[in-house]
């Protein structure tokens, strides 16, 4: 088949992860795969390593920003129907918003002049309305987000959650939807790493060997709920001397969060690792001992099966697609914004190694399947195929 993913901008995050994966699958099996996304541009740094010697072709247009700008999106859009017909594929997919909307417009303008029988598949990675914006925001974003589904044929949701929700609004039918997990590279998450790197990066730190490490990956950036993490902080660190706190990210906010830590007297228990590379992580929560995510509003936030993978217990808001697969015996889930639950659960974990032990065991176990990125692709490419019946390979 020949296929073009669309995505708005290739940062380090989860749902670019999830598509550049995907490409490399797709075309390692033998299918014509093109990327089109736009510039990464902000302070989340960039994954076009990623797109170099993997099988497939890459194209940015430049115009494709995250923000709205009518300027710009006009001339993305043309953009992208300029290469669609040259490429006329067979299947556009897309991802996050803008792509998700301006690809969408676009492959059904070309199929339509071409009369072809190309098919738009939209992934479902979040969503852009959500209880933490106005009223008047989320109503726009349903309205376009329902227009788009008009020219919609097939979705592939990384949640049964994001599903859900999508439905809830008006978005297409239950029949449509496919949920494809997101894939993650796991070796490197499964086989450990050296011990001396793990003393290194915690030497590093200013992380003794004895500390039990209570590690954060997300952005520094609005809705990631740092600031609950770091009140829980202000009650757990008189209980226990032996344990710090460590950020991974980085993001807008970020001299917001240390200034509060600051006013905490919370300083020298909380560590900053900056923007760390993908190929790292697997290090990085190797070298901790608990995953603490306090994300508001994600689809389903590929560091909870890393985690897992790694053998780390996580503690998690129970937002989205968390607890499919976060539970009692993986970890902890607790109600968004309950500083106590937090508190308490991350205290459960801390003064108990042998339960951290055994629910990051369980949840390795749980997740190891479902998160392969074989499992993901063949998802997907059935989707692919179950659209296009008559597709001869």
């Amino acid at each position: 088949m020949k296929i073009v993913h669309i995505i708005t901008r290739l940062i380090l995050g989860g749902a670019q992860e999830n598509t550049l994966i995907t490409c490399k699958e797709l075309a390692a099996r033998g299918h014509d795969v093109t990327l089109i996304t736009g510039p990464a541009i902000g302070a989340e740094g960039q994954l076009f390593d990623w797109t170099v010697d993997a099988g497939y072709r890459t194209l940015v247009v430049n115009e494709m920003r995250r923000e709205i700008n009518p300027r710009l999106d006009l001339k993305a859009y043309r953009q992208l129907k300029k290469i669609l017909l040259e490429l006329k594929p067979d299947i556009v997919h897309t991802h996050s918003a803008k792509a998700g909307v301006l690809g969408r417009f676009a492959a059904d303008k070309v199929r339509r002049k071409l009369k072809s029988n190309c098919k738009i598949v939209h992934g479902v990675h979040g969503l852009s309305f959500h209880e933490y914006q106005s009223r008047l925001k989320n109503k726009l974003y349903i309205a376009v987000e329902r227009q788009a589904s008009k020219r919609t044929d097939a979705y592939v949701a990384v949640a049964d959650t994001m599903t859900e929700k999508s439905l809830a609004v008006g978005l297409g039918t239950p029949e449509q939807y496919t949920t494809a997990y997101s894939a993650i590279e796991e070796e490197a998450y499964i086989a450990g790493v050296d011990e001396r790197r793990i003393k290194d990066f915690r030497r590093k730190h200013g992380i003794s060997e004895e500390a039990v490490v209570l590690v954060t990956i997300a952005r520094l950036a609005e809705l990631k709920g740092h600031e609950y993490i770091i009140e829980s902080a202000k009650q757990l660190a008189p209980r226990f001397a032996d344990c710090v706190w460590l950020f991974v990210g980085d993001g807008n906010i970020s001299d917001m969060i240390k200034h509060e830590i600051s006013l905490a007297n919370l300083w020298f228990r909380f560590k900053f690792t900056g923007m760390v590379e993908p190929e790292e992580i697997p290090m990085v929560l190797h070298a901790s001992d608990i995953l603490v995510h306090c994300s508001l509003r994600e689809g389903l936030a590929r560091v909870l099966p890393q985690a897992m993978l790694a053998g780390k217990p996580a503690v998690s808001f129970d937002i989205d697609g968390a607890k499919e697969v976060v539970n009692e015996n993986t970890g902890r889930l607790i109600e968004p914004g309950n500083v106590e639950q937090l508190t308490e659960a991350c205290a459960e974990l801390i003064a108990d190694k042998d339960l951290r032990i055994r629910l990051g065991q369980n949840g390795r176990q749980s997740v190891v399947k479902q998160f392969a990125p074989e499992t993901m692709v063949d998802t997907i490419e059935g989707v692919y195929k179950k659209l296009l019946p008559n597709y001869a390979p």
